[in-house]
C-alpha cells in the first residue's frame, strides 16, 4: 500500500505544478469534470400465474466522476468508476451481482510528437464482500481492497484523435491480498510461507473509444492489455463496452458486455452481460 500512496502522492503534487505553470487566462477553462449517477433496475412480480416463474427483482447503482486537466503542454486525465448491484429471486435472499471500484489516472506531456510519453496508474477492488454462489454455504472470495490491484505505466500515447487514445508502455503490477491472500497473491513454490504481495512486471496496452452513431445512441469501449516478461504468451484482458440508448434526460436503455481475463484470478474467461433499463443524472 506504501507504493501506492507514494504514486498517488507524486500524482498530485505533478499537477498541482502544472496548474500553476499555465497562464491565469486560460485557469478556469482547463478543468472538465465529469460525472454521472445512475440506477438500472429489473423487476417481475407472479400472483396466480399458472404459466410458470418466480418473483425477481434486480438493482444496479452506478457512477462514472472524472476529471481533465486538458492544457496545450499537459493533460492529466482522471477517472472512477463505481458499480453496485444486487438481485433476489423467489425465497432466496440477495445476492451480489455487480461489486467493482476501478480508477485510472494518466499524465502525459506534449513534446511536439505525433506520440507523446506519459505515466499512469490504474486501481481496482471490489465494492464490498463478494460471493461464490455456486458452493453450499456461499463462500467469500472478495472484499474490499482483498484483494486490491495496482498497475502503473510509462510510455507512449497517441491521442490526436477526438474520442479516440491508446497507449503502450511498461507496466508495473502488485496484487495486495489479506484474508484472501492464498488465492490470489500466494506462491506456490515457496510452501514454507504465505504472500500476501505479487509483484509483475510487463507491457501494458489500453485503447479508449467513444462514438455517437445515432442523436440518441452511443457506443463506450475500454480495452486493457498486460502481458508478464516471465510468460509474454499469457496476457490479461479487460475488455468493456457499453451502448447507451437515451429515451430522455433521466431514462435510458444500457447494454454493457464486459470480458476479463486474469490468470491471477482465474484461468477461465470471465464474462458478464447486462441489459437494463436505467435512471441517470448528469452531474456535471
Amino acid at each position: 500500500m506504501k507504493i501506492f500512496y507514494l504514486l498517488f502522492t507524486y500524482v498530485i503534487l505533478s499537477a498541482t505544478n502544472i496548474a500553476a505553470d499555465e497562464t491565469e487566462e486560460k485557469k478556469d477553462t482547463l478543468w472538465v469534470p465529469k460525472g454521472v449517477v445512475g440506477l438500472n433496475l429489473s423487476q417481475v412480480s407472479f400472483e396466480n400465474w399458472t404459466q410458470g416463474g418466480d418473483n425477481s427483482i434486480s438493482f444496479t447503482f452506478f457512477s462514472n466522476f472524472g476529471i481533465d486537466y486538458l492544457a496545450d503542454i499537459w493533460k492529466w486525465r482522471n477517472s472512477l468508476k463505481f458499480s453496485y448491484g444486487r438481485t433476489k429471486t423467489g425465497d432466496e435472499g440477495f445476492k451480489t451481482n455487480d461489486n467493482e471500484i476501478y480508477f485510472e489516472s494518466t499524465i502525459n506531456r506534449n513534446v511536439g510528437w505525433l506520440i507523446q510519453p506519459y505515466f499512469g496508474i490504474t486501481a481496482r477492488t471490489a465494492v464490498t464482500a463478494g460471493f461464490n454462489y455456486d458452493v453450499t454455504p456461499p463462500e467469500q472470495i472478495v472484499g474490499f481492497l482483498d484483494p486490491f490491484y495496482l498497475t502503473e505505466g510509462i510510455g507512449l500515447i497517441y491521442d490526436q484523435i477526438p474520442n479516440f487514445r491508446t497507449r503502450l508502455g511498461l507496466g508495473f503490477k502488485q496484487t495486495f491480498a489479506d484474508e484472501f491472500n492464498k488465492r490470489y497473491t500466494d506462491d506456490p513454490d515457496t510452501p514454507g510461507e504465505i504472500e500476501s504481495l505479487k509483484n509483475e512486471t510487463g507491457i501494458e496496452s489500453v485503447t479508449e473509444f467513444e462514438w455517437v452513431f445515432l442523436e440518441n445512441m452511443a457506443y463506450k469501449g475500454y480495452l486493457r492489455l498486460f502481458g508478464r516478461f516471465e510468460d509474454i504468451s499469457v496476457w490479461d484482458v479487460r475488455w468493456d463496452n457499453t451502448i447507451t440508448a437515451k429515451i430522455n434526460d433521466y431514462f435510458n436503455v444500457n447494454i454493457n458486455v464486459l470480458l476479463i481475463y486474469d490468470v491471477d484470478e482465474t484461468l477461465r474467461t470471465q464474462l458478464k452481460e447486462a441489459l437494463q433499463l436505467g435512471i441517470s443524472y448528469t452531474l456535471f
